[in-house]
């Protein structure tokens, strides 16, 4: 466990096995909106294994083991964790100018870190990135809702976190406040400078390619984007995962090239 901004995470690091990874930059995933270390599952060790990149992962406050909510998140949450929470977490575990991989709302979050500009970022993965609130998201989350009071889905959830209640309730309501209608990020794209893979479904039930091509319109950054088939919002943990990782391994050893 770690401290930072007041509260505990949970985080492993991990290293690759046949390789120095000391002049590769580290990779560090940030998971969505209902994500933990334990949801990314195996996604992370088959990057590192290959990137031969080392990796830092962990769980936002709220989600795994780390502490359990003891308020709702205010519109601004993911501001938050890019601006104060993760630069802490840097600094405390010696990481400077780190691949970022985040996915939904951690690809959210690695947007507005690295489009603050407060602090060298050597490239960004987003996969299903979020700049805007869409119609679809909202019914899918609001269907999340129903799914959750109706089904398993919080048994199920409760094998990758403490409090899979309020982890589920933390994400959905903020969400559909009315209030976050009007959340918006691209005033941070222009900042966005260092390379960036751009990843989604084409079938993604929480948002439409008008994500990533506001996004590839506005950084100031070299862009690459893959739009994958039959992966819905997930493209890391469905049949697409080894492109997915495919993708990855290449945008990192092109970093390296012209580092």
């Amino acid at each position: 466990m770690l401290v930072a901004a007041g509260h505990r995470l949970e985080y492993i690091m991990l290293q690759p096995q046949n390789a120095a990874a000391g002049d590769r930059p580290t990779l560090v995933f940030l998971h969505e909106g209902l994500g933990s270390v334990a949801l990314w599952k195996r996604f992370p060790a088959e990057v590192v294994a290959a990137t031969g990149c080392g990796a830092l992962v962990y769980s936002r406050y709220g989600y795994g083991k780390s502490d359990r909510l003891d308020a709702p998140h205010a519109v601004d949450y993911m501001h938050r964790e890019a601006l104060d929470v993760l630069p802490a977490i840097l600094d405390q575990l010696g990481i400077d100018s780190p691949v970022l991989i985040g996915h939904s709302d951690g690809a959210s979050i690695a947007l507005i870190h690295a489009g603050a500009g407060k602090r060298p970022v050597r490239g960004v993965v987003a996969m299903a990135p979020h700049v805007f609130v869409e119609d679809i998201t909202v019914k899918s989350i609001a269907a999340a809702k129903a799914t959750f009071q109706n089904t398993d889905l919080a048994e199920r959830l409760g094998r990758y976190h403490d409090d899979a209640v309020s982890t589920f309730w933390g994400w959905n309501d903020i969400w559909l406040h009315p209030d976050f209608l009007r959340w918006n990020i691209e005033a941070f794209l222009p900042g966005v400078k260092c390379p960036l893979l751009l990843i989604q479904g084409e079938d993604d039930q929480y948002g439409t390619a008008a994500q990533v091509e506001a996004i590839a319109r506005q950084v100031s950054g070299p862009v690459e984007t893959l739009m994958l088939p039959d992966c819905a919002h997930s493209p890391h943990q469905s049949m697409q995962k080894d492109a997915t990782v495919a993708a990855i391994a290449g945008f990192v050893s092109n970093l390296g090239k012209t580092a």
